[in-house]
Order: structure tokens, then C-alpha cells, then sequence
């Protein structure tokens, strides 16, 4: 893997250097030449820390180690994905000036037409055009990691039931999800801010829909006094994501594996949360109710299904309103919309991809290509599903075009 990455490294800078020495060819030498060394420096850095990270053969289980990873990560593609983009267009430069070559052989003439210096000009403003373009990803990808990940957004959405009691009429649900929070190492404020803004909804209910790690229950050490802070009238309710299994690393021995799973279980119990394992919760007020029915992880290869829903809703009474917590929206569309009377269904997992664009009614991310239902609210068969684009993140440690998200829904009757 370090040598596939290393190479690409190699290429591209290789590559994008040949394009960068055109553009600054009438700068000052020693200018010139400062430039030079800072960007060699960059990727003989990046393979360096590569070589170190492999040669680990484990990050282990120390948070601080994965944020490292994560640093790097973003730091690469901030540095990456703009010069993939100066390169595509140095490369229609160097198309044209093959063309150019082939056509001036063919002439028989062998020599470059005075016409032709216009089109030298034009040929290095390709590259001037690709540069300045690729200019937009990079402010774009260091604001994400910068300010983008931290700045949290209420989405505020009412919805009218004809099932829904009277005496829920104008309740509130506060939906959160993929919290990550072994990706928020260091940055205890910005996670104390967003509670802040959640209990200023004033919530009937605060509803998590998975998780709440990125693997390990080291990564709550210090969090759960500040998590418990998260405030509700009527109660707090989660379920467990695909994170929070522990699949996603080595472990020496099931027992180990699953320890760290019982321990993530008991911090949902510490923060205040009811942790749904697939069971419900019947909700009553005023001689009404409502139900919260919980399932485990249910996801489409290669995510394990842990999720069982017909356990889950073993005994519930057919005719009350129902809220279904299931982190992977897929479920909704396999085993939910059209297979069951559940009202409404809260998902995450798919974190809007961290990147897209949402302009008034447009919406777009890559995530829309694996997962139809993706981001906000969704409805069939007077079914609802809405997908929250979480709270946290994981790998690249920033958002473009995707804050991090807190759901307020109001219900009302029809």
C-alpha cells in the first residue's frame, strides 16, 4: 500500500512540477528556487510520515494515534485533489502542443508558423486557467477542515401524523447521529458548543441514532461529563452504529473485541442515554403514547446486520405511533417502508459523504450514488425517513458543503 501511494505521489508531483516551472518561468531566480525546495519538502514529507504510520503494522488503540492518521489524511487531500486538477489541464496543454507538433510535420514544412506563437500564449493559459481553478478545492478543502467540521446547523422540519395523539401534538424530537467522537480529540470546546445549541431546542426527546466511536471506548475517556450534558424533557434514547462493533480493527481475541463493545454499552448508560438493542420503549403521557423502537446495526454488504426488526417490534401494539432508530438508511427502503405501519424513521451513517453542495432545494454529494436516500427527509406510502448528515467525522477530519448536523423535528397531528 505505502509503495501504490508513494509512486502516485512521485507521478503527480513529477508531473505538476513540469507545469509549475512553465508558469513561473519569468519569475526571479531565488524566488524561483525557495518555491522549488518548499514543494519538494511536501510530498518527501508525506511519504516519510507514510513509511512511519506502515511501519506501525497497527495504529493500536490510542486515540491520539488515529487523529494523526486523520491529520494526514486531510492533509493529503487538500494538497492532492487540487493538483490532480492543475495536471488535467497542463495535460490538454501538452495535448495541443502534440497536435501542433504532429500537424506541423505533416505540412511537410517542418517549421512552426508565426500563427503558431499566439497559440503558444494560449496553450500556457490553459495551465494559468487550471492553476486558478485548482485554487477553488484547496480554499474549499482547508475551510472544511478548518471552520467547515465545527460549524453546526439546525435543520428544523415539521411533521403532521393522523396517528399521532393529541397530547403529542407540538412535541419535540432532537435527532443526532454519528458523533465520532474519538475524531473531536482536542477539540472538547467545539463539541461543548453543540450541546449548547441542542438544549437550547428545548427537546421533548433526544434520539442518537449510532456512532457514537469510531472503534474504541478509549476514545469516551474525558467525554462523558461533558456528553451528559445533552438535556431532555422526557428522555434519551440511542442505538449503535457500525463503528461502534469494533469490526473495523484486529483484535487479538473475541473476548477483547467484545469487552470494548460491553464498555461502549455502559457509556450510553453514563451519558444518560436508553440504549435500544433491538426493543422498544412505549412513551405515555396523559394515558397516550407513542413508541421508540431501537434496532442494532442493519446495513447492505459488506456492513454486518446485527439489526433485527421483527424482534424488535415482537409485542408492540400495532396501533400506536411509531419512531424507528436505524442507523443505515438503507433499511428503511428493505425492510421498513411498505413492510411495516412505522411512522417515522431516524437514520445517519452516510455523513452527506462530508462533501457535496446544498444550494436553496439543490442537493448533491457523491454519497447520493451508494445511498438513495442520503440526506434530510424522505416519504412513501404517507411513511417518513429522515436521514440526519451527523455530528461528527471520521477519516478526513473536515466537511465541505456538509456541517455537521442537529435535527429538530416537531410532530403534529393532522
Amino acid at each position: 500500500m505505502v509503495i501504490f501511494i508513494s509512486l502516485f505521489i512521485v507521478l503527480v508531483d513529477l508531473y505538476s512540477f513540469k507545469g509549475l516551472k512553465l508558469l513561473l518561468e519569468n519569475v526571479a531566480s531565488l524566488y524561483r528556487n525557495i518555491i522549488f525546495i518548499i514543494y519538494w519538502i511536501i510530498p518527501f514529507s508525506i511519504i516519510l510520515v507514510l513509511v512511519y504510520f506502515f511501519s506501525q503494522h497497527s495504529l493500536g488503540r490510542d486515540p491520539v494515534q488515529f487523529k494523526r492518521f486523520y491529520v494526514l489524511g486531510g492533509f493529503f487531500i487538500l494538497i492532492y485533489i487540487p493538483k490532480l486538477i492543475f495536471i488535467t489541464f497542463h495535460f490538454v496543454e501538452d495535448l495541443v502542443c502534440l497536435i501542433r507538433w504532429i500537424v506541423s510535420k505533416i505540412s511537410m514544412t517542418g517549421r512552426v508558423h508565426d500563427t503558431d506563437i499566439s497559440n503558444i500564449s494560449r496553450s500556457r493559459f490553459i495551465s494559468q486557467l487550471g492553476f486558478i481553478i485548482a485554487i477553488i478545492p484547496f480554499v474549499s478543502i482547508l475551510h472544511g477542515i478548518l471552520i467547515g467540521r465545527f460549524n453546526f446547523r439546525v435543520e428544523k422540519k415539521k411533521l403532521r401524523f393522523t396517528n399521532l395523539p393529541k397530547v403529542f401534538d407540538g412535541y419535540k424530537l432532537v435527532h443526532i447521529s454519528d458523533m465520532h467522537i474519538g475524531s473531536f480529540l482536542g477539540h472538547q470546546q467545539h463539541v461543548e458548543k453543540a450541546i449548547e445549541l441542542i438544549n437550547a431546542q428545548n427537546p421533548d426527546l433526544i434520539l442518537f441514532t449510532g456512532d457514537l466511536v469510531n472503534n474504541f471506548y478509549e476514545e469516551l475517556e474525558g467525554w462523558i461529563p461533558i456528553l451528559s450534558k445533552l438535556n431532555a424533557k422526557y428522555g434519551k434514547f440511542s442505538i449503535l452504529g457500525n463503528h461502534d462493533y469494533g469490526d473495523y480493527y484486529r483484535w487479538k481475541n473475541n473476548e477483547d473485541k467484545k469487552q470494548n463493545q460491553e464498555k461502549i454499552k455502559q457509556a450510553h448508560k453514563k451519558i444518560g442515554f436508553k440504549l435500544l438493542l433491538n426493543e422498544f420503549h412505549d412513551l405515555e403521557f396523559k394515558k397516550e403514547k407513542i413508541t421508540i423502537v431501537g434496532v442494532e446495526n442493519w446495513g447492505l454488504p459488506p456492513f454486518p446486520q446485527y439489526g433485527d426488526l421483527k424482534k424488535a417490534m415482537s409485542g408492540i401494539d400495532d396501533s400506536v405511533f411509531k419512531i424507528l432508530l436505524s442507523h443505515d438508511p438503507s433499511h428503511w427502503s428493505a425492510e421498513v417502508v411498505d413492510n411495516t405501519n412505522i411512522d417515522l424513521t431516524l437514520s445517519g451513517h452516510t455523513h452527506g459523504m462530508q462533501f457535496g453542495v446544498r444550494v436553496g432545494n439543490l442537493k448533491w454529494s457523491p454519497a447520493k450514488y451508494k445511498y438513495p436516500n442520503w440526506a434530510g427527509l424522505y416519504e412513501k406510502s404517507k411513511q417518513y425517513l429522515y436521514v440526519n448528515r451527523g455530528f461528527g467525522y471520521i477519516g478526513f477530519p473536515g466537511r465541505v458543503g456538509m456541517p455537521p448536523e442537529i435535527t429538530l423535528i416537531e410532530l403534529f397531528s393532522a
